[in-house]
């Protein structure tokens, strides 16, 4: 099975991307919900994140409290470091489980989009990175008016991620979303085409 890495930093549209990818039946595996799993009660990472952060980031419900988690590690660079370190593993765990599954239901192409790809090393996961990038400029513009986020905010959690330079250098294919949503469309059915010419000897050995 083929596996392409989605990635991009905040606004940059990985979900118009994804959205192409499921309406030709192509499986997504999303990291972000995966993320939400191992928040579950009962998990290893549940277990390891209240010990590492005590009783009082869970909620009365049992599930922990994110709102109170990230008040611990916001603005908190070794603090997030620990969280991350407890989180990925649980999350890369799920996301191995789910692509061998795709992989044995006789699926042969299937993506992996994660925001923190790069960051997380799980290049090892997918055979090409796909990254989508935006210009800051037009991202900040994105947040403000999807988000309701001031300028300053926006721009604090672009700065926050790896920047587009850092994503591009280790990517497959770049999909720039600096325009029109029907731009980034026919970019993306472009490198679809192109993949599909590429796997097709593949599949036909």
């Amino acid at each position: 099975m083929h596996v392409i890495g989605l990635t991009g930093g905040i606004a940059s549209g990985k979900s118009t991307v994804t959205r192409f990818f499921r309406e030709r039946h192509v499986p997504v595996i999303d990291a972000d919900l995966l993320g939400h799993r191992t928040y579950e009660p009962g998990t290893d990472t549940f277990r390891a994140v209240v010990r590492a952060f005590g009783d009082d980031v869970v909620a009365a419900d049992g599930t922990v409290d994110r709102k109170a988690l990230g008040a611990k590690v916001f603005g908190r660079p070794d603090e997030l470091q620990r969280l991350t370190d407890i989180v990925w593993p649980g999350i890369r765990r799920f996301a191995r489980e789910e692509l061998s599954a795709l992989e044995t239901a006789g699926n042969t192409l299937a993506v992996l989009e994660a925001a923190v790809l790069l960051e997380a090393g799980w290049q090892d996961l997918v055979d090409e990175v796909w990254v989508v990038v935006v210009d800051p400029e037009i991202a900040v513009k994105r947040l403000e008016a999807r988000n309701g986020l001031d300028e300053g905010a926006a721009r604090a959690r672009i700065a926050s991620q790896l920047s587009n330079a850092e994503r591009t250098a280790r990517a497959t294919l770049v999909v720039e979303n600096n325009g029109t949503l029907a731009d980034l469309e026919a970019r993306v059915v472009a490198a679809w085409q192109a993949l599909q010419q590429r796997l097709r000897p593949a599949a036909g050995r």
